[in-house]
């Protein structure tokens, strides 16, 4: 798939997710097929001006091979300048600007989704991009604000007329979050509309969702951003027809959660790790018998050798329990 002057090795996208698309799992996510992965939102201003944790975000691992940055923001002027530091980095294949995140936090700034109510701002922030860009420049928003005001059409065809390069479209409005079913019906008319790269986004959970949503909408790429978390196997599972999580064995995914929280204590330290992993194993372990348990346990733990601990008997218990069951 051509964006731009960059060329990706396949079309199963990590989405960016604040919070959670860190470096380490970022990384566990290539290990296990993701054609393209993409940071978590950096804040433009907060880049320009130089702010600590805003550079942490941009560490990238040579494993991850291609990397995308995603900023945000709703100046022109501090999003052409972050652009010219993050081509600087020489660590990104494409930048993508977000105009759909329905974070609270995020849209009483005017930013994320809020852009979707002012597609003359939208646009002149696309345009300063593209002018101030080598890399190409992508563009993520959703179905619109509200039921009221979709306008995910027009904003896709307004993308497009200011350069973007590509674009990706999350099928619910920033007033549904992320309950319902995302709507591909838009998302397929836009491709439709389009000539350059569509990317669709929402509910893309198992092989079955991926190729229904791919043949119906005729999109160029999808991007999963929920599915893959505590499941960085749906990447092959997808592109491969491979095994599903609930296939998996007990050992992989076990040997998994002890990669990741290896790599988060490298990443981050020991301290920070053993808070950021609770949400994590809590995603690898979803499901899995005896769960909650183990979930309550872990989310009370403040040391590395504590959680590995639990996390070793809870596995061994569930492979003796399974061979149990086969006799």
């Amino acid at each position: 798939m051509k964006i731009g002057n960059y060329t990706s090795k396949g079309n199963v996208f990590l989405a960016p997710m604040a919070g959670i698309t860190d470096l380490p799992f970022r990384v566990m996510c290539k290990r296990h097929g993701a054609s393209l992965v993409y940071t978590e939102m950096i804040n433009a201003k907060a880049l320009c001006y130089g702010d600590e944790t805003t550079w942490k975000m941009l560490q990238t691992h040579p494993e991850e091979e291609d990397v995308a940055v995603q900023i945000f923001g709703n100046e022109k002027e501090f999003i052409a300048k972050a652009i010219r530091i993050l081509e600087d980095l020489d660590r990104f294949v494409l930048i993508d600007i977000n105009m759909g995140c329905p974070a609270p936090k995020i849209v009483k700034n005017f930013e994320g989704s809020a852009l979707m109510k002012d597609p003359a701002l939208a646009e002149e922030i696309i345009t300063a991009a593209k002018k101030a860009a080598a890399l190409p420049i992508t563009v993520k928003f959703r179905k619109g604000w509200d039921e009221r005001s979709i306008n995910a059409l027009e904003f896709a065809k307004m993308a497009q007329s200011a350069g973007a390069d590509a674009v990706t479209i999350h099928g619910r409005t920033r007033e549904e979050y992320y309950s319902g079913q995302a709507d591909w019906e838009i998302i397929k008319k836009i491709k439709e509309i389009l000539s350059i790269p569509v990317i669709g986004n929402g509910d893309i959970v198992s092989y079955q969702s991926y190729t229904e949503r791919m043949d119906f909408s005729g999109v160029d790429a999808v991007m999963i951003g929920r599915g893959a978390q505590g499941n960085p196997f749906i990447f092959e599972e997808v592109q491969a027809k491979g095994k599903a999580k609930s296939d998996r064995s007990y050992e992989l995914i076990e040997k998994t959660i002890r990669e990741h929280y290896e790599m988060e204590i490298s990443y981050k330290g020991e301290d920070k790790a053993v808070k950021e992993m609770r949400k994590h194993i809590c995603w690898y372990i979803k499901s899995l018998p005896m769960a909650a348990k183990v979930r309550n346990q872990v989310n009370q733990m403040t040391d590395k050798t504590s959680v590995l601990q639990v996390l070793e008997e809870y596995f061994d218990y569930l492979r003796t329990d399974s061979r149990k069951q086969m006799l």
